[in-house]
């Protein structure tokens, strides 16, 4: 008996009067036969489907917003929609905009560079001249280059230098915030000079001399690198080495270094913000996705004026995924469910460990995942989950965690 009415359930979607659910969002888990109350499972995708019904019917959507879209890559079709077109606050699932944009313009051979020149002479072991630090906004610049940069000056076989140490600030805006940015949040400094992510470098610099015995008499000031100036010495580290901890940890400096750099390859100097959003507009437009009804305030997702939809992030993530240069950076840099980054304690002992790679997103009200997975049947997923006006963030991480286990199941 069973037999046959998995028959009949199969024999009508060949005629295509269940196989039509396929383009819709609505859908029914089983099939209950009154008279052998037998229960029969539809096939994936409609048991997909169903059961994001079921979790979309939850009453907690009756007082919170939700945006949910899951496309199919494999087979090229969009699986399910619940509010995916709605602008909400993507929180740090923002950082996915910078990130492909970043690969997609910069590539990831690109270098985050801070540099020393000097200008002037050598005479009897004195620097008669300035020592000039040219940052390029490199979050990752620490200890071990500041002694290179002072190495770099003892090797000039000086013990002095008569003159200056100036900081060169010309990469981007004087803005050390972003816009919208709320001012009791720990917030990073957006400086273009940075040491261990700290905007102190000219007097980290000036102690680094000090203990190499070399001891400059002059004041610190703010001035533009001069023509003459010659290179002294040149740190870097590529835009590889920023996206993995931007990403597996969520670190809003890297995100905002990146989306700087995004602005200053423009030529634009100093960047602004504006050059990078223009950037991310043209890697938007490249996905398809075209019109007004997002914003872009900053690179990190800690700005409330930043608001998209999930519609944009899944259309974003297909588009990176077909495009190997992207993709397959993007991915292992996305943190693993249950495995590693923010997700690590999340999705644990689920089908969803190790098959979905995301980028989470966190504010106050504001929970977010958007991302891939591997479904049952070795199909790819693209994703996004926003639910806003959660009282309680981990509403929406249990949902978006059940989302996923679904998707994977």
């Amino acid at each position: 008996m069973k037999q046959n009415i998995r028959n009949w359930i199969f024999s009508l979607l060949l005629a295509g009067t269940v196989g039509s659910l396929q383009a819709q969002t609505v859908d029914t888990l089983v099939v209950d036969t009154c008279a052998t109350d037998t229960i029969v499972e539809l096939p994936w995708p409609q048991n997909l489907q169903a059961r994001l019904d079921t979790l979309t019917s939850d009453k907690m959507f009756d007082y919170t917003q939700l945006g949910l879209m899951v496309y199919d890559i494999t087979a090229d079709s969009t699986l399910y929609t619940y509010g995916a077109k709605q602008i909400l606050r993507p929180a740090s699932t923002m950082k996915l905009l910078t990130a492909i944009t970043a690969l997609d313009q910069l590539g990831i051979k690109h270098k985050f560079r801070t540099s020393l020149y000097y200008t002037g002479e050598v005479v009897d072991s004195v620097l008669v001249g300035d020592l000039y630090c040219v940052g390029g906004m490199d979050p990752l610049f620490d200890t071990t280059d500041m002694k290179a940069f002072s190495a770099s000056v003892k090797a000039l076989g000086i013990h002095t230098v008569k003159g200056k140490l100036v900081d060169v600030n010309t990469f981007k805006d004087q803005d050390l915030l972003g816009e919208g940015w709320c001012w009791d949040d720990d917030n990073p400094s957006l400086s273009s000079l940075l040491i261990n992510g700290k905007d102190d470098f000219i007097s980290q610099f000036a102690q680094q001399l000090d203990k190499d015995s070399i001891f400059p008499d002059g004041p610190a000031e703010y001035a533009a690198l001069p023509k003459d100036a010659v290179l002294l010495c040149q740190r870097s580290h590529s835009l590889e080495d920023v996206l993995v901890p931007m990403m597996k940890d969520s670190n809003n400096l890297f995100a905002e270094s990146m989306f700087y750099q995004i602005g200053a390859a423009t030529g634009a100097r100093p960047a602004k913000s504006s050059h990078a959003r223009n950037a991310i507009k043209r890697t938007l437009h490249k996905a398809g996705i075209t019109g007004s009804h997002y914003k872009i305030a900053d690179g990190s997702g800690l700005s409330l004026y930043n608001y998209v939809t999930p519609e944009l992030l899944t259309k974003l993530l297909v588009y990176a995924y077909r495009h190997p240069s992207i993709y397959r950076y993007l991915y292992v840099s996305l943190p693993v469910a249950g495995e590693d980054g923010t997700l690590k304690k999340r999705m644990k002992d689920t089908p969803a460990q190790i098959s979905v790679r995301a980028k989470t997103g966190t504010l106050t009200g504001i929970s977010s995942l958007a991302g891939y997975a591997v479904a049952t049947n070795n199909h790819v997923l693209a994703f996004a989950i926003i639910n806003q006006g959660v009282m309680k963030n981990d509403q929406g991480r249990d949902f978006q965690d059940k989302v996923c286990t679904a998707m994977c199941k």
